[in-house]
């Protein structure tokens, strides 16, 4: 029996010792050179040399882990896109690799995502050059050959297209899209220009079926948003969920029922070996061969295996299948082992697959929530008032102990959370969820599972209307969220009332956590990371401006939604206090409704006309005019243009942008310009006799209309920050610009190779911090340029949607 033990705690050290080692290489900046990969030798060397010490066995797999996830990384790195290809039409012949996915670009242009195993490059079918990835993500907008036809999963076609390297955008807390695009190993993205179908999807292929079911719910069910629901069920095709749905998904905490969860494919695999173990019975023969409970849990499992796949195979249904295997094997062959041993297990396996699944929110959310749910323990229900309790019970275990996990991970937590799930995970998991599966049998049944989805959509709504529905919190530190992840256990754990009251109050620094502000006088200045637009934040001790909103990517898709509004609860603000739009254009108000609509904002200040639709209640709304001025917390803001008299003069929008000069009382300044441009720059400089400043907003994105050397001259800022997407389709910033600012001597930051860029007043310019410097990983494009890549109509990059919660 000691024996047993010991090998339980072996097992158990090894594994954590894993999950460890993984943990460690996804937060380095850079893989390990040759003589750190010698390091890792040695330690694995020693780690299996002392295996019968705990600590030893620990070493040993920690470095093992580390070492093969860097090993991986490599190989996958190596296959990136180099910088010579970037820009250039290349004939692609492969195959389309993922189910395609209906998307908008910018104007309403309707187009398709799919990810491309490319098979050879050039019009004579060239062998892969190592310059090119193998797997792709590529747009399609009404190409010609692609127009006519949506492409099917499967298909091969020759297609001439214009890439880039995997770049996405870098902001404090945002989705980032480098890892997602990194995970699937996709290793550079692009825009099809034409298409040319070769052959169809080989018979059987996977995902060529799955689309196949889809196109059959969208004919059967009228409306789009039911008919995505029920894709997203049957399929685990999560991006045929409206952006809307998504939102109200998150907001009422049911996200996770909407998704192919580790409920929904434990209860299809119960269901087929109660099929299994019923017909198995019926043949003494094949009893006699293989007893018919071992022959049903199998079967069971090779169901979930078979409907993980076909659902797109997450983290929550791997995870599922690998539990339901462990726990079959360690059945047939006799063994028990402890509940958080298998869990243990199935996370290795889990990340032995996918060494990335760990930096998955998912992959916590489902692993937590079954962890937690079996730590709790239930007790034998005898009738339905015990059974309703033992239920209650189950619930709430999951939505109290997983409420800190969701707010280190988003930031946000559903108080209506409970309520929700209770009518949800049972509609989803016993009615809507079965229906949409047999739909494929009977396609009316469809019909009748979007009603019942419709009921209960209108029930969300009910809820999420109520006062207080969604907290949003701002980021608290590491050691709040260790604290409160503990506390969180120590809460739903049948433990003495007394150590829940200390989990409780373990929760406390993660609810209630410090805002920093800049102190009295001097002001904070976040350049964030928006693509092709400007958004700036500032911060003084108790007040926050919003210079600009950045762009609108597509219909329904915006920076404001995007970028600023997590950016803005991430650091705690409640209400921006002034709202500037430097003037109208779509590039620096496109997230300006989405913020009205999301957030109070006491004023709003603008160079828009007064039709324009910004210009309504509740912000109060004035025009930008030279003269202005007011002071925050002992930081004084001006307006330097435009004039009264330019709003008559007929001026274009750009030379009506609104122009702010912000001082600390230290004397250091900021100058933010809009789009102003040459003229506008020449009259501002005769008309201010100090326009000094340390930091400047470099004007119209740094586009050769703008940034006069007259200009450079009056300012001399230490730093210039330049708001412009990568490879912008503009050629933004423009190369003899960057030249004029290099001849001044002036710094110049890039958002497409800084990410988000964060000063704060009270230190000199050259301390603000870029945030790809500030949490660099492996993963993250280092190469980047600012050469030009006219690309059409598309958004900067296009990803699933990073507001749709993964399942549990």
């Amino acid at each position: 029996m000691a024996q047993a033990r010991w090998r339980v705690q072996e097992l158990t050290v090894a594994a954590l010792a894993w999950l460890a080692g993984l943990a460690v290489l996804h937060q380095c900046a850079r893989l390990p050179a040759p003589g750190e990969v010698a390091l890792l030798a040695g330690l694995l060397a020693v780690g299996f040399a002392l295996r019968r010490r705990w600590w030893g066995l620990a070493v040993g797999i920690a470095a093992l882990a580390f070492a093969q996830g860097a090993l991986r990384a490599e190989w996958r790195l190596a296959s990136e896109l180099h910088p010579a290809w970037e820009g250039r039409d290349l004939v692609l012949t492969g195959r389309i690799d993922s189910l395609p996915v209906a998307i908008t670009g910018q104007g309403g242009v309707p187009g398709w995502r799919f990810e491309f195993a490319v098979e050879s490059v050039g019009p004579t079918g060239t062998a892969l050059p190592p310059e090119v990835p193998p797997r792709l993500m590529l747009l399609s907008y009404a190409s010609p050959g692609m127009a006519d036809r949506p492409p099917g999963a499967g298909e091969r076609w020759r297609l001439t297209a214009r890439l880039k390297r995997a770049h996405g955008l870098a902001n404090p807390g945002g989705f980032d899209a480098e890892l997602w695009l990194f995970e699937q190993g996709l290793r550079a993205s692009g825009v099809v220009r034409s298409g040319e179908r070769l052959a169809a999807a080989p018979a059987g292929h996977l995902d060529a079926a799955r689309q196949r079911l889809r196109a059959a719910i969208q004919a059967e069910v009228a409306d789009p948003g039911m008919a995505g629901v029920l894709a997203a069920l049957s399929l685990g095709d999560q991006n045929a969920i409206t952006h809307a749905d998504w939102a109200l998904l998150r907001d009422t905490g049911v996200a996770h029922v909407f998704s192919i969860s580790g409920l929904h494919v434990t209860m299809f695999a119960w269901l087929a070996s109660a099929v299994a173990g019923a017909l198995w019975r019926r043949s003494g023969r094949l009893c006699l061969a293989w007893p018919a409970p071992t022959a049903a849990r199998w079967a069971g499992v090779l169901a979930a295996l078979g409907y993980a796949l076909f659902s797109g195979w997450g983290v929550p249904a791997q995870r599922t299948v690998l539990m339901l295997a462990g726990v079959a094997g360690l059945q047939s062959l006799g063994l028990r082992w402890p509940w958080p041993l298998v869990l243990l297990a199935a996370a290795v396996v889990v990340t032995a697959v996918d060494p990335w699944a760990l930096v998955q929110p998912g992959f916590w959310l489902s692993f937590g929530a079954v962890a937690l749910l079996m730590a709790a323990g239930e007790r034998r229900a005898e009738g339905w008032r015990a059974r309703l309790q033992a239920a209650l019970r189950t619930q709430a275990v999951a939505t109290v102990g997983l409420a800190p996990l969701s707010l280190v991970c988003f930031a946000q937590l559903s108080a209506v959370g409970l309520l929700a799930n209770l009518v949800a995970i049972p509609v989803i998991s016993f009615l809507i969820t079965p229906l949409a599966l047999l739909g494929g049998l009977a396609p009316p049944l469809w019909a009748l599972a979007a009603w019942i989805t419709q009921g209960l959509m209108a029930w969300l709504q009910l809820l999420v209307a109520l006062p207080g529905a969604v907290w949003w919190l701002p980021a608290a530190p590491p050691w709040a969220q260790a604290l409160a992840l503990l506390g969180a256990g120590l809460v739903v754990l049948r433990l003495p009332w007394r150590l829940r009251l200390v989990g409780l109050a373990l929760l406390v620094p993660l609810l209630w956590p410090a805002v920093p502000r800049p102190p009295p006088g001097e002001f904070e200045l976040l350049a964030a990371d928006v693509g092709q637009g400007n958004a700036v934040l500032v911060r003084t001790a108790g007040r926050t401006l919003l210079f600009d909103t950045g762009p609108a990517y597509s219909p329904g898709a915006d920076a404001g939604e995007r970028v600023l509004l997590p950016l803005l609860r991430r650091l705690g603000v409640r209400q921006l206090d002034l709202l500037m739009l430097s003037h109208r254009d779509t590039d620096h108000v496109g997230g300006a409704a989405t913020l009205m609509q999301a957030l109070p904002v006491a004023e709003l200040r603008s160079s828009l006309a007064p039709d324009h639709p910004l210009q309504r209640p509740p912000a109060a709304a004035r025009r930008c005019e030279a003269g202005q001025g007011w002071v925050w917390d002992g930081v004084r803001f001006e307006l330097l243009h435009p004039r009264p008299q330019d709003f008559d003069a007929g001026l274009k929008p750009n030379d009506l942008s609104c122009v702010l000069r912000i001082t600390a009382a230290s004397g250091r300044r900021a100058l933010l310009l809009g789009d102003l441009e040459a003229g506008q720059e020449r009259a501002l400089v005769q008309r201010e006799a100090e326009l000094r400043a340390d930091v400047m907003l470099v004007p119209h994105h740094g586009s050769k209309t703008s940034s006069s050397e007259p200009l450079l001259a009056a300012v001399q800022p230490s730093v210039a920050l330049v708001q412009a997407a990568y490879r912008s389709r503009f050629g933004h910033p423009a190369p003899a610009v960057l030249a004029r600012y290099q001849a001044a001597g002036i710094a110049v930051v890039e958002s497409a190779t800084c990410g988000a860029w964060r000063w704060q007043s009270d230190v000199p310019p050259a301390a603000g911090q870029c945030e790809r410097e500030r949490r660099p990983r492996y993963w993250q494009d280092r190469r980047s340029t600012s050469a030009a890549m006219p690309m059409g109509p598309a958004p900067e990059i296009a990803t699933p949607d990073a507001d749709a919660w993964p399942a549990y």
